[in-house]
């Protein structure tokens, strides 16, 4: 690899033309000056000048010498720009969440997305295993979670509470509702909907519920848009976390029925800790953070 400041020496000669003028723009002496072309020139192992009195041509090494020396300043001038320039509009932002989760906020970087075409946001549905590796391993700038994560390479914010909600259709609904009622509609399932029913069920129907094995299932899906849509057309019931409620689309079909002992889940955004976040990243942090408080106010 050339050695750059030899390498800026030639290219400063080459743009003025004079030994003693470059040295000057240098704030070098002409020695100085001549000390550099002549070890560049041993570093490359040919001549980059040739001499005629007090004036010189560039040799056609040189002219490829030169050629690198000028195309490193416009890198090294774009590096500047870029690291000076920190725009919340520009740049690439990667969040991992829970299915639920990013089935609301997706909605809400519409509007950031059309307002900075330079935006980029991927945005990856993901178990909280994956979503913490991923932000350990630089994969995530954000990630969600339903917990403060006992790991000191990370920093965790605390967000909220989601709560866990009981999906009904509002034909069936009863208030209070008992267990064998909701037995008799039949659990619409899903992957997370067993652990669910643990922490719901096991606090409003301690004596009659044995444990989510025991539930009659109704159906069962593992795409998270659509397990609100067997009981929005009066099939079942469900459990889900307020936020993935509120996002689908057909909500006005779904009746939220609150038990005398509710659940909810914490809200934790984690980071790399020591990491400076890009003023892009920090403004989809503020996004999210919005985004919880409506959650925990039962938006």
């Amino acid at each position: 690899m050339l050695n750059a400041q030899w390498l800026e020496t030639f290219t400063v000669l080459c743009d003025i033309g004079h030994f003693t003028r470059a040295a000057n723009r240098l704030g070098m002496t002409q020695p100085g000056v001549s000390q550099h072309l002549r070890k560049l020139e041993d570093q490359v192992g040919q001549a980059l000048i040739s001499r005629q009195g007090k004036r010189f041509s560039v040799t056609p090494a040189g002219e490829a010498v030169l050629a690198l020396g000028r195309a490193r300043r416009i890198e090294e001038k774009a590096l500047q720009e870029t690291i000076l320039r920190d725009d919340p509009a520009v740049g690439r932002v990667v969040v991992g969440c829970s299915g639920s989760f990013a089935m609301v906020l997706y909605s809400h970087l519409f509007a950031a997305m059309r307002a900075s075409p330079d935006l980029t946001i991927h945005l990856e549905a993901t178990p909280q295993d994956s979503v913490l590796s991923g932000v350990l391993e630089g994969r995530f700038d954000i990630g969600i979670v339903d917990h403060k994560p006992r790991q000191p390479r990370l920093d965790a914010q605390y967000l909220g509470k989601e709560e866990l909600c009981l999906v009904l259709p509002p034909d069936a609904v009863t208030s209070p509702i008992s267990f064998e009622a909701l037995e008799g509609l039949g659990f619409v399932a899903h992957p997370d909907g067993f652990t669910y029913a643990e922490e719901l069920f096991s606090l409003n129907f301690p004596d009659q519920f044995k444990g989510a094995q025991h539930l009659r299932i109704r159906t069962f899906v593992n795409q998270i848009s659509q397990i609100p849509a067997p009981v929005a057309h009066g099939i079942g019931y469900t459990l889900l976390p307020r936020s993935g409620v509120i996002s689908y689309p057909g909500k006005d079909k779904l009746c939220v029925l609150r038990l005398p002992k509710s659940h909810h889940h914490d809200l934790w955004m984690i980071f790399q800790r020591g990491r400076a976040l890009p003023a892009r990243v920090a403004r989809i942090s503020d996004m999210i953070k919005s985004i919880t408080s409506d959650l925990e106010a039962g938006g």
